[in-house]
């Protein structure tokens, strides 16, 4: 418990960080072109390759990433800035997310040398795009039943199976996948490996998920005996366990857990401008308010230990569970607060913004790890399972 407590200390951004602010809101001023706030509310799942290519062309996609690989050799506080200021804005950042978020980073600390030439530059020209495949049909969250499996043959290995709710896998050029290379599902973590799969190999099916909002950012992907180079898989044979879960630490900790419902507090809290606040209503701003405070808090300190070079696995967990349960909060306090007037207008925009989250944001406790997954592993960390 003391050392879950101590991970949190009250931490802020450095200076250098805060500056770097300035910029990021000046390049946004200049080359996002305005969007509709339905559109912008989709922000980290708008995907578009030309905005993308445009951050890298300005250093900011592989922004940690060393320069000898075309990084940006920033720290972890000026990617927490330039997140912030991206999910706020509702700039549509899907295309190089998880390569920059996480690909990248675990091939710089995993890769062979040969891997980080080829990919890592790659990555920050905004020309490879990456998913994950972790999830599998009826088995969720609970990453270590994984049946997919990797076996080796004459020439490399040979991938067979499925993963499913995978980002932007229609859209992505390669796919970091955790499969089984020994034992059973039974065996749980044991015998877990990392591959780089390229989605243009023949025997590879992808079918996107349409969702409630009628976008499809979610796909199924069916690996039939595809066959892959010796030089795909990442670190060493049997070691995806540990290196799947230093990655997550990067992608449970970030703003993005805490800012998917940002553009339409900021529409509502623009629709009340204009038609007068009750009681009720300031009371709730007040209360999203302090609440956002206190995650970002949250959100810096488990910062602070990545830019250290640690990897607050648990931490991380912490803030994804708690950040979820406010980003889900969000819509469904808003819409109860304009059903509380049904004689005030909802401006259209506002009530296209709501609709939208309302029905995507039951989807926010199941990516990155369920709800359930993530307590399990805070309980752990708490010494109390």
């Amino acid at each position: 418990m003391t050392q879950l407590l101590d991970a949190f200390r009250l931490a802020k951004l450095p200076p250098e960080a805060e500056a770097f602010r300035t910029e990021v809101r000046e390049f946004l001023s200049t080359h996002l072109e305005p969007a509709a706030p339905a559109v912008r509310a989709r922000t980290w799942m708008g995907f578009d390759a030309a905005f993308s290519r445009r951050l890298a062309e300005r250093g900011w996609v592989g922004l940690t990433l060393p320069g000898s690989y075309g990084g940006a050799g920033l720290d972890a506080f000026r990617r927490f800035v330039l997140v912030e200021e991206l999910l706020s804005a509702g700039a549509p950042v899907a295309a190089h997310w998880i390569a920059d978020r996480q690909s990248g980073p675990l091939l710089n600390k995993f890769g062979t040398e040969a891997q980080k030439d080829f990919y890592l530059p790659r990555i920050c020209r905004g020309e490879a795009f990456f998913c994950i495949g972790m999830s599998e049909p009826n088995s969720g969250s609970d990453l270590a039943s994984v049946r997919t499996r990797a076996t080796r043959c004459e020439g490399g290995w040979r991938l067979s199976g499925r993963k499913i709710w995978t980002t932007n896998a229609h859209r992505s050029h390669y796919m970091i996948a955790l499969v089984r290379t020994s034992g059973a599902p039974e065996d749980r973590q044991a015998g877990l490996s990392q591959f780089i799969v390229d989605l243009s190999r023949p025997g590879i099916s992808v079918r996107p998920i349409v969702d409630l909002t009628g976008d499809a950012h979610f796909s199924e992907v069916t690996f039939d005996d595809v066959l892959l180079a010796d030089d795909t898989l990442v670190g060493e044979e049997g070691s995806g366990w540990a290196q799947v879960n230093a990655e997550l630490a990067f992608e449970r900790s970030g703003p993005e857990r805490l800012y998917s419902s940002v553009v339409l507090l900021d529409t509502w809290i623009a629709s009340l401008r204009k038609t007068g606040f009750s009681a009720s209503d300031a009371t709730l701003v007040g209360n999203f308010t302090t609440q956002l405070a206190t995650l970002r808090s949250l959100s810096v300190a488990v910062t602070t230990k990545l830019a250290r070079g640690e990897s607050p696995v648990v931490e991380a967990a912490l803030v994804k569970d708690i950040g979820t349960e406010f980003e889900q909060a969000i819509p469904a306090a808003i819409e109860a607060a304009v059903a509380a007037d049904p004689a005030r207008a909802v401006d259209a925009d506002l009530h296209r913004t709501l609709a939208y989250l309302s029905q995507i944001s039951p989807t926010f406790s199941l990516r990155g790890g369920t709800r359930e997954i993530l307590r399990g592993m805070i309980a752990r960390g708490l010494g109390l399972r």
